[in-house]
């Protein structure tokens, strides 16, 4: 690689090269340098454009007096100004607007020369630093900044130095369950778990002594194609996923409704696995009969909540609700989602737009209306759980990025990296590396925008949420981003000192503990730098080893600012590690070679014996279960494991443990294999073998819960 390009990559933030898991060191190509470059933004192809670009880069800030958005701590606020270099500084004024009372005020300031001199054309600039007197309350502030008769406009965004603290996670060590929502299963659900068996989940939870529901993402899918049905492909991450609506509980629905539908529910409640089409066209066919009855009262206290809520939530409603009305009529005759529709449609501001919203107004307004009716649902969720007393209650999942074909995307395409994903290079998880296909933020574009696409998205899964949880929270300082085309790529790296300090803000204003996933390749200090900003970590019995040690960690090993767990959504349950089935599913889907799963199966034996040894020397059997022999090449289950993992695992310092339901019910199948299509492997899809109804009589709930409660 010549230096230029070596250069270029640095300057506007592409990694060259990167550590992998087993700490193998990976040179990335330079035409994939050079490609990336040019989705940046800046042309490659050669010394003479490399060298252009380069200058760009330094020369933007120059160009303007403010950047969009100046991001710091409390302790040191501070934003600086490009001026010309004659300017006298004496003659300027600032006033702040903070935006949660609109109370506008002049603030004390010093103006000091930092020293930095550019040449563009005849004029030479400077860089003044504007140092803010005392400290400010946190949040966003609109600055005005007048000097002679120019005014200009920028954000002061204002961290505090940690994200916000639970107090409670400071005096006691807490437990809970981590859920799929659809998955629960229930003799009174429409086939899929949904926000009342949420709120029944709550009442669960308070008798058993839980005070955390770890859930799944929330966010709205596919309408036109209900089997896309990955949490983590969502077609908006501000807004929430109307199948979860409980349509018994729609203000209008009678019995007679419920007639109508009783046999098509029974056989959708009663599937061994969600059928997410028949599911969600029954709903979506009985809401749009419930909106018709809500727009015939219009002057009823529902219809005028639901005007508010429109008002509210104002133009990303607007462009959801747009999107959906449009995919509907192009989904089955246009292949390529939003990027092959008609060229006027592809822009979410064209006047053919804006005519196609007043034409189409009452069907948009039903996609508004799945929306007002799912968030009035949580909202009730919500409610019950402060009316219950849970210390955390809601442990949200934010997932890393959207679908490609989404309304984020076509809303505010420029915000995003055009014709590239993100997804992860191999590791030790995952040795074939990931697509995950999901839009990936522009670095440059996104601080452009005042960070706004990101600050919605927090704030949007930070509702009803005590808890929430960054995926692939490295994300936050780089992401793997992969050309869709060539199917190779590059770390792309964001300014993590700006993402951190705008998480801590929505953090501290939302109230909301925040919580990092890290597995797969972490930056050296990463953990460190999220340690420092009070970010909880996940601390996962699989993944908790000594480095390059198959023996499992002492439970006081474990740190204390995590939230820890057995496994997660993309591992297999407790029952199915042991026996080691998941194992041959991915020789069987490909993932593995025949070596590599006869590799695995002697690496299990030894794990399973590993994982034997930690639980007798921490002496965390069930006295009346206590373990009968070594249960050599999976001859037998042994009994009371489950109990005897969770104790281990919960008599961890971690602030909270997390149990899934799918180790304490012996469920034999993964929930998820990350990187295999739905016809493969029926992912997103299997119920709780137990219903709720029936879950605290379940003796093996029973038992767990009161293993879990000896440690916690």
């Amino acid at each position: 690689m010549t230096s230029s390009l070596q250069k270029l990559a640095d300057t506007i933030g592409i990694l060259t090269s990167y550590t992998d898991a087993c700490n193998q060191e990976h040179e990335i190509e330079d035409n994939v340098i050079r490609l990336l470059a040019e989705k940046l933004g800046y042309k490659a192809g050669n010394e003479e454009e490399i060298a252009r670009s380069i200058e760009l880069y330094h020369k933007k800030r120059w160009q303007k007096t403010l950047e969009s958005i100046s991001v710091v701590e409390q302790k040191d606020i501070w934003f600086d100004v490009v001026l010309p270099e004659n300017h006298d500084t004496s003659d300027l004024k600032l006033r702040l607007r903070y935006r949660g009372n609109e109370r506008s005020f002049e603030p004390g300031f010093g103006v000091f020369d930092e020293g930095g001199r550019y040449t563009i054309g005849h004029t030479v600039y400077k860089k003044v630093v504007v140092k803010i007197n005392g400290r400010l309350e946190v949040g966003y502030y609109e600055i005005e900044l007048e000097t002679g008769s120019k005014k200009y406009k920028s954000v002061l965004a204002v961290a505090p130095e940690k994200c916000y603290a639970n107090e409670t996670l400071e005096k006691e060590r807490l437990w809970g369950f981590a859920v799929q929502l659809y998955s629960l299963n229930s003799s009174r659900n429409w086939g899929i778990g949904d926000f009342t068996d949420l709120y029944n989940l709550v009442d669960i939870c308070k008798r058993s002594g839980a005070d955390v529901i770890g859930l799944n993402p929330l966010n709205v899918l596919s309408h036109d194609f209900p089997e896309d049905a990955s949490p983590y492909g969502s077609v908006s991450r501000l807004f929430l996923n109307p199948i979860y609506i409980d349509v018994e509980k729609v203000p209008g629905f009678t019995p007679e409704d419920m007639a109508s539908c009783r046999d098509k529910v029974a056989g959708l409640r009663d599937s061994e696995l969600i059928q997410y089409t028949p599911v969600y066209e029954l709903k979506i066919t009985m809401l749009e009969k419930l909106y018709r009855r809500m727009l015939q009262d219009k002057k009823s206290p529902y219809y005028a909540d639901y005007e508010a809520y429109c008002r509210r939530k104002g133009a990303e409603l607007d462009k959801l609700a747009l999107f959906q009305a449009l995919s509907e009529e192009r989904a089955h005759t246009v292949w390529g989602g939003w990027k092959a529709w008609e060229e006027e449609y592809r822009n979410s501001n064209s006047r053919a737009v804006a005519e196609y919203a007043k034409k189409h107004h009452e069907r948009i307004g039903f996609f508004k209306y799945l929306q007002f009716e799912a968030e009035r649902q949580f909202d009730a969720v919500k409610k019950h759980i402060d009316e219950q007393g849970l210390k955390i209650g809601l442990y949200r999942d934010l997932a890393v990025g959207v679908c490609q074909n989404s309304a984020e995307l076509w809303g505010d395409y420029e915000t995003f990296i055009k014709d590239a994903g993100a997804g992860a290079p191999p590791d030790e998880l995952f040795c074939n590396g990931q697509n995950w296909g999901l839009g990936a933020f522009h670095p440059e574009v996104l601080k452009e925008r005042a960070y706004e696409p990101y600050i919605k998205v927090l704030r949007a899964n930070m509702h009803n949420a005590g808890a929430l949880r960054i995926d692939h929270a490295m994300g936050l300082m780089r992401l793997f981003v992969i050309l869709n085309q060539e199917e190779c790529g590059s770390y792309v790296l964001y300014n993590f000192a700006d993402m951190l300090n705008i998480l801590a803000i929505e953090s501290w204003l939302n109230r909301c503990t925040i919580v990092g996933e890290s597995i797969g390749i972490v930056p050296e200090g990463f953990i460190e730098k999220m340690a420092e900003k009070n970010i909880g970590s996940l601390s996962v019995l699989w993944v908790e080893r000594p480095l390059g040690s198959s023996d499992f960690k002492s439970p006081s090993e474990y740190p204390a600012k995590a939230f820890a767990s057995v496994g997660t959504h993309d591992m297999p349950p407790l029952k199915m590690w042991w026996f080691g089935y998941e194992i041959a599913e991915k020789h069987k889907l490909g993932i593995y070679t025949e070596e590599q799963m006869n590799w695995c199966y002697h690496e299990r034996e030894l794990e399973r014996r590993k994982l034997l040894f930690a639980l007798d020397s921490n002496a965390v059997w069930p006295e009346d279960k206590p373990r009968r022999g070594d249960y050599l090449y999976g001859e037998a289950y042994p009994e009371g494991i489950e109990e005897a993992v969770h104790r281990f695992v919960a008599r961890a310092p971690s602030e909270v443990f997390l149990s899934q339901l799918e180790d304490i019910l012996h469920v034999e199948k993964m929930q998820n294999v990350p990187g295999i299509d739905r016809d493969q492997h029926p992912n997103w899809r299997r119920k709780l073998p137990v219903r709720l109804e029936n879950l605290e009589s379940d003796i093996a709930y029973v038992r767990n819960i009161a293993a879990i409660k000896k440690e916690r």
